[in-house]
């Protein structure tokens, strides 16, 4: 990320926004009458147009975020790939219902929702939006998806994919543009149902501007992720695994660690061995010049209110949206450094002293969407897992994802979950048929 331009997309006002969900209204009845095996291959084939696509994919996404190579070409885009197929496999896959009594028959049909705006944020953008895109479609949703304005190029290059691989025209749409394009698309009259990730300000907007037609939302919002590590922990994994929760993709993700809590015994080894792997990670761009003003402001703000820095605490001299690895230690829990989501390659480390005081610790957030354990005791990680306010636990790892089960978070991290079959019940509504059956002798 230097500044510069490479690349430029059309900016839709309301006509085209207008024109993409009729195109997606249009589609709609006959993408939705196909058999869900049907809609599944078409998943399988997007799949293959991925994989087909895969450098042209992978420059795309670098080019848009100035993420690393090796986190693209591993990451971001075989996950995008693996998105569609897993969901094609999960909708082949799910039960119906069915209830029955002596003389009654009762099960559920899901029919899909329509037209679904489909909102992405910046940090992911082609793993988040095929990671809703796969559930919504095989559904039998048609969809409008409008990218960030600061990543644009992966989107553009999946809707060329579309129609490669020779999927019906207005099943999937691409528009462009700043915020009121979006809220140009997810207040518009035909779209049916609203699926976004980004911050929770923009998600609580979205719902005042659909609240009068009670349209379902799923949101995947902001997290203040708090790591918790105690004395039994196996130590070397437990500083490597929260370098990668704080520092991956220069803390721009919803899932990244921004507060650790150590057991007083360990805080001061833990603190300094974390401190040394952290200034010897590559510093990574922010997305932008704003962004990176404002992580900068909340590392002067940590020095206000009397921080102290145990590596990092600046940005790096030359170009581009840099900013160093920071690991800061001494603020109390009340302040905003504390309180507030940074969304970039910093942690607070505060110590505990009894496991009460660290579930306490790690839930004393608005936010409710990861957190992360670290000790050799299997009955504390049941224990304390079940304990913590937050959708997803991981204990001794992060990161580690199983596309079948359900992804989001509580209080102001979300509403609702993706994954597994929640994603399809979202993306779908139920009907309930009840039949009164006749004896054969009446």
């Amino acid at each position: 990320m230097t500044g510069q331009v490479n690349r430029r997309v059309h900016e839709a006002d309301s006509a085209v926004v207008d024109k993409a969900v009729r195109a997606a209204r249009q589609a709609a009845p006959g993408w939705a009458a196909l058999p869900v095996a049907e809609r599944a291959t078409w998943m399988r084939r997007l799949s293959e147009g991925i994989e087909a696509r895969f450098d042209d994919l992978v420059a795309a996404e670098i080019a848009d975020t100035g993420k690393p190579l090796e986190q693209t070409r591993t990451l971001d885009i075989p996950r995008g790939a693996a998105n569609f197929r897993a969901f094609a496999e999960i909708a082949a896959q799910r039960p119906s219902e069915a209830f029955h009594l002596t003389d009654v028959l009762s099960y559920t049909v899901r029919r899909p929702l329509g037209v679904v705006a489909v909102v992405v944020p910046w940090n992911l953008p082609f793993l988040l939006m095929t990671w809703k895109l796969g559930p919504a479609l095989v559904a039998g949703n048609t969809v409008v998806v409008k990218p960030s304005e600061n990543t644009p190029g992966s989107a553009a290059l999946f809707a060329q994919i579309c129609a490669d691989v020779g999927l019906p025209p207005g099943v999937v749409n691409v528009i462009h543009g700043y915020g009121t394009t979006g809220q140009l698309l997810v207040s518009h009259e035909g779209v049916d149902g609203v699926t976004f990730t980004g911050s929770t300000r923009t998600g609580s907007s979205i719902m005042k501007s659909v609240a009068d037609r009670v349209k379902p939302i799923s949101f995947e919002l902001g997290g203040k992720n708090a790591g918790l590590v105690f004395a039994d922990a196996d130590l070397d994994r437990a500083v490597e695994g929260s370098v990668r929760s704080v520092f991956t993709n220069g803390g721009q993700v919803c899932l990244c660690t921004e507060r650790l809590y150590v057991e007083r015994p360990i805080f001061e080894e833990f603190c300094a061995r974390l401190a040394e792997k952290a200034a010897s990670v590559t510093p990574q761009p922010m997305i932008s010049a704003e962004h990176r003003e404002k992580v900068l402001s909340f590392y002067a703000l940590a020095r206000d209110e009397g921080a102290k820095f145990l590596t990092g605490g600046g940005a790096p001299e030359g170009p581009g949206y840099f900013v160093e690895p920071t690991v800061v230690t001494g603020l109390p829990e009340s302040s905003r450094f504390n309180r507030e989501e940074i969304f970039g390659p910093v942690c607070h480390v505060s110590p505990f002293d009894t496991e009460g005081e660290a579930v306490a610790l790690a839930n004393d957030s608005d936010y409710g969407l990861a957190a992360t354990l670290w000790t050799t005791s299997l009955d504390r990680a049941h224990r304390v897992a079940q304990r913590l306010e937050a959708g997803l636990v991981w204990v001794n790892t992060w990161y580690l994802r199983d596309l079948r089960t359900p992804f989001g978070g509580v209080k102001l991290s979300g509403i609702g979950r993706e994954g597994g079959t929640q994603s399809l019940d979202f993306y779908s509504e139920p009907t309930t048929i009840t039949i009164k059956l006749e004896s054969a002798d009446e």
